[in-house]
């Protein structure tokens, strides 16, 4: 393939991961009433839900009940500007989420659904250098 028909391609990737949860109903009033996430579509069969998509501006994810076999395995890393990532850290607190520090050879903010499925926010080098001159 030509080095240009590859830039073409790279540009319209579009990814959503799918994570494995254990009750949508559940997961819904975490991602939704937790972390400020909207529904956009879901599928149901016998008036139960059974796979959901949420969004939050620039963040698409996934949420399936299907197989039960992947509850909490689901990991992603979403990277916004250090003043957005300050600023979702105190609105996760606000709302009473459990937000932890993590190490992934940088530092990372982290929160967990009920499933076990987890957010990693790392925090941008400039900033982890800004903190250790201080």
């Amino acid at each position: 393939m030509s080095e240009a028909g590859a830039t073409e391609l790279g540009a319209h990737w579009y990814t959503r991961p799918v994570w494995g949860v254990a009750d949508i109903a559940h997961s819904l009033e975490f991602y939704v009433g937790k972390l400020g996430f909207k529904e956009d579509w879901r599928y149901a069969e016998a008036n139960r839900p059974l796979i959901v998509q949420l969004s939050r501006p620039g963040c698409e994810l996934i949420l399936s009940s299907q197989w039960p076999e992947r509850v909490g395995q689901g990991l992603s890393f979403i990277s916004l500007d250090v003043g957005v990532l300050d600023a979702l850290r105190a609105e996760l607190t606000a709302r009473q989420v459990a937000v932890r520090d993590g190490e992934w050879g940088y530092r990372l903010m982290v929160v967990e659904d009920p499933d076990g499925n987890t957010l990693y926010f790392p925090y941008p080098a400039e900033a982890e250098s800004q903190e250790s001159a201080a």
